[in-house]
C-alpha cells in the first residue's frame, strides 16, 4: 500500500440531523481539530457506508483508528434491553458505531470513544445504561448548565479516580484527575467485553477499556474541548494517535 503522508488516518463517526429542513451529516470542529492538533488526519464517516458491506470493507484498510464522538442524541434503548421511546435518537449512527466497534476489535484497530461514543462501547459489548441519572438517586449532577457560556459548561465539574493498573493511569502517570461533565445518561452495568478504567466520586463508571485490545478506550467526559490546553486531554489524544501511528506502521 502506498501512503501519501505519514500521518495516521482516523475515521470519525458523524451525527445525522436536519439542517434547514435537509437531512444532514454533522461533526463538530472540536473533534476534528483535536485529531489534527495531535498529528492525525480526520476522515468523517457517513452512515451510508452500511448500505453495502463492500463500502465499509473497502474503507477499513485506509483507517488507522476510529473516533466515536459525543452527540446530543441518545442510543435507542432497545439496544440495551429497554422499551419505550427516547428523544433525539440517531439510528444510523447506532448501527455504524456498533459495527465500527466490532471491526476495531477484529482488527485490533485503535479506538477512542467520547461521551456518546463511550456509551456506544458499553452497549455494543452487552452493557446497559441509566437513561436519566438525575432521576435515579445517589448520583451527583452530571448535566451541564446550558445557560452558562461554553467555557463554563466545559470547565472542571468533578474528580475521577483511575484504577492503578488502568491504561488511563499508565498514560497520564496519575490516578486522580478533574474532568468536565455534560451528560444525562450513564453506565448501569458493563458487559463482559469491557473493564472499568475510572469512576467518579459517586461510583459512576467514567472510563472503560475493551479487553484484549492494544488501545480501545472510552471516556464519559469531553477531552476534545481545548485538547492541547488540558494535560489529561493532551495525554489521551497523544496516546490514541500514538497507537494509531503504530497500527499504521505494522499494517
Amino acid at each position: 500500500m502506498v501512503y501519501i503522508s505519514n500521518m495516521p488516518v482516523v475515521g470519525v463517526i458523524m451525527c445525522r440531523q436536519p439542517v434547514k429542513g435537509h437531512p444532514s451529516h454533522t461533526v463538530q470542529d472540536k473533534y476534528l481539530n483535536a485529531l489534527l492538533d495531535a498529528g492525525a488526519i480526520p476522515l468523517p464517516l457517513v452512515h451510508g457506508l452500511l448500505q453495502d458491506d463492500h463500502h465499509l470493507q473497502q474503507l477499513l484498510p485506509l483507517l488507522d483508528g476510529v473516533l466515536l464522538t459525543g452527540s446530543p442524541s441518545n442510543i435507542e434503548p432497545h439496544h440495551y434491553g429497554e422499551s419505550g421511546d427516547e428523544p433525539h435518537v440517531d439510528p444510523g449512527r447506532d448501527r455504524l458505531s456498533f459495527r465500527l466497534i466490532d471491526e476495531s476489535q477484529r482488527l485490533n484497530m485503535p479506538l477512542l470513544g467520547i461521551c456518546r461514543g463511550f456509551q456506544e462501547m458499553v452497549v455494543a459489548t452487552g452493557g446497559t445504561l441509566h437513561r436519566r441519572l438525575h432521576e435515579v438517586g445517589g448520583f451527583i449532577e452530571h448535566r451541564e448548565d446550558k445557560d452558562q457560556p461554553l467555557s463554563a459548561q466545559y470547565g472542571h465539574a468533578h474528580a475521577v479516580t483511575a484504577l492503578p493498573d488502568s491504561l488511563l493511569a499508565r498514560l497520564s502517570g496519575a490516578t486522580e484527575h478533574r474532568v468536565n461533565s455534560l451528560h444525562m445518561q450513564g453506565v448501569k452495568s458493563l458487559g463482559a467485553g469491557l473493564v472499568e478504567e475510572a469512576h467518579g466520586p459517586d461510583g459512576l463508571v467514567e472510563a472503560v477499556r475493551l479487553v484484549d485490545h492494544p488501545f480501545a478506550l472510552g471516556v464519559q467526559w469531553h477531552p476534545e474541548w481545548q485538547s492541547r490546553d488540558n494535560p489529561l486531554s493532551r495525554t489521551l489524544f497523544d496516546g490514541f494517535i500514538g497507537a494509531c501511528r503504530r497500527y499504521r506502521e505494522e499494517k
